[in-house]
């Protein structure tokens, strides 16, 4: 079974990709939740947060999530140790989804996430796919869906790996930028190269 990464720049689409792939049966682990659920109790994750970043940045089992980020970002080592941190419990999570589609007999896995490449999972893909859009239309989707100001929607989009960094690491691009019916096509001719790959 190969594992699939599904990613792109914030607004890019890939949510819709990810869906379609699901919709033709194949199962689709969301990183993102992921990374949210590990900051969740009873997750091992927030003791080892706790002693790295102060006691109170968990207060009564519940993550104070913008205190942990200001510390966290106050210091030169903070991103790197909390990914340390959380990257091991992610990658476990979704190495038993990955378990759990290969004994459902799934020659595909996919993993849909907004931070894959440069990331510790990057490792255990076989694979990864790159939604890309215009930026003009990435801004307006980011605004739409999260009630952002252009600004906002610009400096989330800053913050991110650029669309050349993620082709790099790249084996398919998928360009949403045309219909609906455009980018199911895309969708559906990666699919027959990933099949084709497993031949």
């Amino acid at each position: 079974m190969k594992i699939i990464g599904i990613t792109g720049r914030s607004g890019c689409g890939k949510s819709t990709v990810s869906a379609h792939y699901r919709k033709l049966g194949y199962l689709v682990a969301d990183a993102d939740l992921v990374a949210r659920e590990i900051m969740e109790p009873p997750s091992p994750c927030l003791k080892a947060l706790a002693e790295e970043f102060g006691a109170d940045v968990v207060q009564n089992g519940v993550l104070n999530r913008p205190l942990l980020a200001e510390r966290a970002f106050a210091r030169k080592d903070g991103s790197q140790r909390l990914v340390e941190i959380t990257h091991p419990e992610i990658i476990r999570r979704l190495l038993a989804q990955a378990e759990d589609a290969q004994r459902q007999g799934h020659s595909l896995f996919f993993v849909d996430g907004a931070v894959i490449v440069g990331a510790p999972f990057q490792a255990y893909c076989d694979g990864i796919v790159v939604v890309t859009a215009p930026h003009e239309a990435c801004v307006q989707r980011i605004c739409n869906r999260d009630g952002l100001t252009v600004q906002q929607a610009e400096r989330r989009l800053a913050s991110q790996l650029s669309e050349e960094q993620l082709l790099a690491a790249s084996m398919a691009q998928i360009v949403n930028d045309g219909s609906l019916e455009q980018l199911i096509g895309q969708v559906d001719e990666v699919l027959e190269q990933l099949k084709g790959g497993l031949a």
